[in-house]
């Protein structure tokens, strides 16, 4: 798994991954029984550990993606001569 984000990326998803992760934590603390919290607090630790790792999945797949329709795009098509 090698770095796919650079180095100014990765620290904007962590200084934002722990920002959604406070805010989170102490709207969680007021309303405890409401489910969204939690979910956006998983995306705060995703784009923590994304910046820590200095890996994106989703990148990767963008990546894989294009490589893929360029190689369609490279290959010629073979017409029969007779």
């Amino acid at each position: 798994m090698k770095p796919n984000i650079g180095m100014i990326n990765a620290l904007i998803r962590i200084t934002f991954g722990f920002s959604i992760l406070a805010w989170t934590t102490a709207k969680m603390v007021k309303h405890p029984w409401r489910d969204s919290y939690i979910f956006l607090a998983m995306l705060g630790a995703m784009k923590v550990a994304e910046g820590v790792t200095r890996f994106c999945p989703l990148t990767a797949l963008l990546e894989q993606y294009q490589e893929r329709t360029a190689e369609k795009e490279v290959e010629p098509t073979v017409i029969n001569p007779t």
